[in-house]
């Protein structure tokens, strides 16, 4: 663990911050990890709170007092922060344990004022600051502008992507279309307007997608729709080229992101209702609606709901980048095989960023392939505890045959979104690994088989998978499963599955990640991830398909451990890897395939 003055940057900006909150009478200021549209990824010139305290997890927050910086992550990040926010000037506490709304009553005193960027919170978070100010006597001051940006000298531009078209033959309906369920949404809630500020979920109803932020393919903008038809779409005007011009219809009208909020307070006519997200809205949305006098209506976007089922055109494509995402992953299998061993006997072992590298290589060497999903996984070793680990030019660990290796990683397509993870080991492995290991593809097939009835929910069925690490009183601190978008966010909403209580119906025509995993600090790390169409069988009830089409490493399997369906359900899956791969492969990578996917 670094030393108590491994982060000299973060002290000076902390320090810097706090004589700009001083200026602005302020005596703490919330941070969180949001942009403008509450996402969880960000671009440079929005990592305000990396800026700050050097934490550059995608999820968590920090308070800044004049005594101390809070920060605040879930159980994905605890080393990462231990190891990213060491000092004396850093409070580090679990976002759950310890929630930041309660601890702030806590230090809070009368007459404090604790300041946010109305922009960067969501209307539930605020409130619940809000009431723990009042608590405490002290009272929320949103501020005009980010105090943030004011120190940070060097920040980066805006991003400004080019917006391209997604045609109708890969989004499978057109933007018409779209826009007509949701004006008969509006009128069927009788609402006036829906505000969007998701920009997943207007690249997904206008057709378009884009390029502002790493592993995202869709421009940021805002959105109003009323019940005429009439959209004003606010983006950056220079991201549009002709073909988006001609492909946009003409009730769409194209605004600058900066009057976004002006134009929605003269939208929002005295008594009318306005919907609004409550989760994914800035409150600066509810806010500007209710000073307006219109009735803020808060309703999870409607826009999110027919995101996330599918239609057929989508979940053809989804198939078909899978397959071909299943060629890297058995091109680089093999190559990890062969090549993790023979290097380190020769003293010059593979390294995480090198495993990195060569997946991206053999992806870009398949038809389609347009990016990354998300930042690749590659983990060695203790490595691997961390479940959300990047390997850097600073942190990039040999690996080696004695320590097991974790990658995660994923690709955007012309026709979809990938996302897996699989777990690898080469030699001896260490005390406990096999067990544990065994325990996790008992988990990831007990879900991966389950059938289940109309009205069930991610949580109803999150302990399923888990029971087989509960049984040996094991379990893991993050989701077993997310939602995944057709070429759009790798974490796509409303639908996942975990502990948290979430009321949203698994559906037919959703995509799902099912990733159960197992980690011990500084040891190892495991994680078995495949995606899954939900389908709805003959009797009605909804099952799960599999989409994901890479080996399962059997070495570290347990035999006496697995039942006869788990052996029979393994062998099934690799014999349709080996019938769906083995025309595309390499003859090394074909002859590698045959050998692991034998039967058990």
């Amino acid at each position: 663990m670094p030393d108590t003055l491994s982060n000299p940057p973060a002290a000076a900006r902390i320090a810097d911050l706090r004589l700009e909150l001083a200026a602005r009478n302020l005596d703490a200021f919330i941070l969180p990890r949001f942009d403008a549209h509450q996402g969880e990824y960000v671009a440079p010139h929005d990592e305000r709170l990396a800026y700050v305290t050097g934490f550059t997890g995608s999820a968590g927050m920090a308070i800044v007092t004049t005594e101390t910086v809070a920060v605040f992550v879930d159980g994905r990040y605890s080393v990462q922060v231990a190891n990213e926010c060491a000092g004396p000037w850093f409070s580090r506490l679990h976002i759950f344990d310890q929630p930041p709304e309660h601890w702030l009553s806590s230090v809070a005193r009368e007459g404090w004022q604790v300041g946010c960027d109305p922009m960067h919170l969501p209307p539930g978070w605020y409130d619940r600051f809000s009431a723990a100010c009042a608590q405490a006597g002290a009272v929320m001051q949103p501020q005009q502008d980010n105090p943030v940006d004011a120190i940070w000298q060097d920040q980066p531009s805006p991003p400004s992507g080019q917006v391209t078209v997604f045609p109708v033959q890969l989004s499978g309906r057109s933007c018409a279309e779209k826009c007509a369920d949701m004006v008969a949404h509006l009128n069927e809630k009788g609402a006036e307007c829906l505000v969007e500020t998701q920009p997943d979920n207007i690249a997904w109803l206008l057709n378009l997608r884009g390029d502002d932020v790493a592993f995202n393919p869709m421009p940021q903008s805002f959105l109003i729709a009323d019940r005429t038809g009439e959209v004003s779409w606010f983006v950056n005007p220079t991201k549009l080229n002709e073909a988006v011009q001609d492909h946009l219809p003409a009730a769409v009208t194209v605004y600058p992101m900066s009057e976004f909020l002006t134009t929605l307070r003269r939208r929002c006519v005295a008594g009318v209702a306005v919907l609004f997200d409550p989760d994914f809205s800035p409150v600066a949305v509810r806010q500007t609606i209710a000073e307006a006098g219109a009735t803020p209506v808060p309703m999870a976007s409607a826009l999110t709901r027919a995101k996330a089922i599918k239609n057929p055109v989508e979940l053809t494509g989804l198939q078909n980048c899978h397959v071909q995402d299943g060629v890297a992953w058995a091109e680089f299998s093999c190559w990890l095989a062969e090549t993790v061993p023979a290097r380190a006997a020769l003293g010059h072992p593979v390294t995480e960023r090198e495993a990195e590298e060569k997946i991206l290589s053999f992806r870009q060497d398949r038809p389609g392939f347009l990016s990354e999903s998300f930042q690749t996984i590659s983990a060695a070793g203790g490595n691997a505890a961390m479940c959300h680990y990047a390997a850097t030019n600073g942190r990039n660990a040999p690996i080696l045959p004695e320590h097991p290796y974790l990658l995660d990683s994923g690709g955007q397509y012309e026709t979809g979104t990938t996302d897996a993870t699989r777990s690898f080991a080469f030699d001896l492995r260490p005390e406990g690994y096999d067990r544990a290991y065994t325990a996790v593809f008992k988990a990831f097939q007990a879900l991966a088989t389950l059938r289940f009835p109309r009205g069930t929910q991610g949580h109803h069925i999150d302990a399923i998978c888990r029971r087989p690490l509960w049984d040996l009183g094991l379990d893991y601190d993050h989701g077993t499963g997310h939602g995944i978008g057709h070429r759009l966010s790798v974490h796509e909403h409303p639908q996942r599955i975990g502990k948290p209580y979430n009321p949203v119906d698994l559906t037919a025509g959703m995509v799902v990640s099912i990733e159960p995993g197992y980690y011990e600090a500084d040891r190892f790390g495991i994680r078995i991830e495949n995606l899954f169409e939900i389908i709805e069988e003959t009797d009605g009830f909804l099952a799960f398909r599999n989409m994901t089409w890479a080996p399962i490493q059997t070495d570290m399997l347990i035999p006496a451990d697995l039942s006869a369906a788990e052996r029979l359900w393994l062998n099934s899956y690799h014999q349709q890897v080996l019938q769906r791969l083995a025309p595309l492969l390499s003859e090394p990578a074909h002859r590698w395939l045959s050998s692991v996917t034998a039967e058990i």
